[in-house]
Parts: C-alpha cells; sequence; structure tokens
C-alpha cells in the first residue's frame, strides 16, 4: 500500500503520513488527540504498517472500538477507506491517489461475473454484485444496489467494465463518492480499492486478476522461489562398504550353522 496517511474528519488533529512502523494514536491531557511515539498521553489504538499491510491493534481494556461501524476487540487489517472510531474520535485511512476515469468505458468479450463489489460495512455487507454490463447505485427501486443516504440521489452513480478495471461516474457532477478516503467524482478502480457511497455503504472492488501489492516487490520482500527439489547419491566410501558388510553377514551365517551342526551331534 502506497502513500497512507490517516485524516481526522474532525478538524482538530493535522493529517499524518504513515511510514512503515507502529504509530500511537493518543488522548494528550489538554484532550486533544495526538500521533506518534514521542506524543504523551493516553494510549487510544496503535497501527502499525509492515509488508502485509496496515494493522489496528486495540489495547487490553479499550474498549468501543469500530472499523467501518463493526466493533473491532483485539485487532484488525486496514483498508485504505477504512474509518475507524474510538474513544468519540474519527480517523480516516486515505490511501494512493485514485486514476482518472478514461472519457469512454468500452469493454471487449463477454463480462466476467467474478467482477464484483463486495459489501464491507453497512446493509450490504457480505453481498457481492456483479459489475456486469453495467451496475447503478442509488435510492431508486431499480438500482442493483440500493443506498437510500441523505445525498443519494434515485441514480447516485453507475459502475462499468473498462479493461482489467472498473469505472465509476455519477450522473450529478456536484455528487461524489469516497475512493480509498478520498472524495472523487469519476475514477478507474482497481482490485482492492474501497468504494464508500455514503457513511454506511462501504464496497470493495474484487477482480479476480488483481496484481499484487507492488510495494512487495520493490522493497525486495518476495518470497525466495522453492529450490529445486535434489537427489542425493551415496557416496563412493559408502557404496565400498556394502561388499564387505556382506562378506561379513555371510560369515557369521556360517559360523551359526556350524555351532547349531555340532551341538547337535
Amino acid at each position: 500500500m502506497r502513500n497512507l496517511s490517516l485524516h481526522f474528519p474532525q478538524g482538530r488533529t493535522a493529517d499524518r503520513a504513515l511510514g512503515t512502523g507502529v504509530h500511537r494514536i493518543v488522548r494528550e491531557a489538554s484532550g486533544t488527540i495526538g500521533v506518534g511515539d514521542a506524543v504523551p498521553g493516553a494510549l487510544l489504538v496503535q497501527m502499525c504498517l509492515d509488508r502485509r499491510g496496515l494493522w489496528l491493534q486495540v489495547p487490553p481494556g479499550m474498549r468501543g472500538v469500530h472499523v467501518n461501524g463493526r466493533p473491532v476487540r483485539r485487532m484488525a487489517m486496514l483498508r485504505p477507506g477504512d474509518t475507524v472510531y474510538v474513544d468519540g474520535v474519527e480517523v480516516l485511512v486515505r490511501g494512493q491517489a485514485v486514476a482518472q476515469a478514461p472519457h469512454s468505458a468500452p469493454h471487449n468479450g463477454e463480462p466476467d461475473p467474478r467482477i464484483v463489489l463486495r459489501g464491507i460495512g453497512g446493509r450490504h455487507h457480505g453481498r457481492a454484485f456483479p459489475i456486469g454490463a453495467g451496475c447503478v447505485v442509488g435510492a431508486s427501486r431499480e438500482a442493483d444496489i440500493r443506498v437510500e443516504g441523505p445525498h443519494s440521489g434515485a441514480q447516485h452513480a453507475r459502475l462499468s467494465l473498462h479493461g482489467g478495471g472498473v469505472v465509476l461516474r455519477h450522473h450529478d457532477r456536484a455528487v461524489t463518492s469516497v475512493v480509498n478516503g478520498l472524495p472523487v467524482h469519476e475514477a478507474l478502480l482497481g482490485a482492492g480499492d474501497q468504494v464508500a457511497f455514503d457513511p454506511q455503504s462501504r464496497f470493495v472492488v474484487e477482480i479476480p486478476w488483481g496484481q499484487p501489492d507492488p510495494d512487495a516487490s520493490a522493497a525486495g520482500e518476495d518470497p525466495a522461489p522453492a529450490a529445486a527439489p535434489t537427489t542425493v547419491k551415496p557416496s563412493g566410501p559408502s557404496m565400498k562398504r556394502w561388499p564387505w558388510l556382506l562378506l561379513a553377514a555371510a560369515g557369521l551365517a556360517g559360523l551359526l550353522s556350524l555351532l547349531l551342526l555340532f551341538g547337535v551331534g
């Protein structure tokens, strides 16, 4: 994940860029919110960014922590666009800049039913909506995805396929949605991008052939290729011992035969 930052919609704390490592969010003695290891105050939550992603860690005894309206007690993995609520504080995770939507949205071939928007918050949590030939989002009963927020029109937005991605467009130029934590009117979405049409309607784009996070390759974190299987051959001295062992075994067998023979006589 690239260019991650924390945004505080309440406006009392400046945005904070996230680098690799642990970032503490504390409430200072004055009541303001501070971010950083050296900031004194009561720990609310902390976020850890590593090659696997961004993790939210809830300290023991802390209650009332929610991510996208769902309670978290110990740990949760965060995506760009997620909203964290803790002790009356709202924190929005923002991600990389969103690609501009192309002027047209052609798609050649049959729509792939595996390209979907999957709900990760609100009334549509867990449901998958295929983009297909086009997916309309809005308050209308004919909409493919119904959202009924205060700013949602009958046809709030439309999603369509474009090459290997998804184009998001709004019917009204004044209307926007939040993609990876950033308000947009039009955007070209890829696998893993998060879209919030309103605070209660959050979705993530699922594309089966989506590319892995390029940061891992850039950081040299690619897993090492598996070593080719090798066949172990016995060494020369070991092979030379076999004849002597066989002769010794034959000699012992002969000696036992003689003892048995004389013993019987």
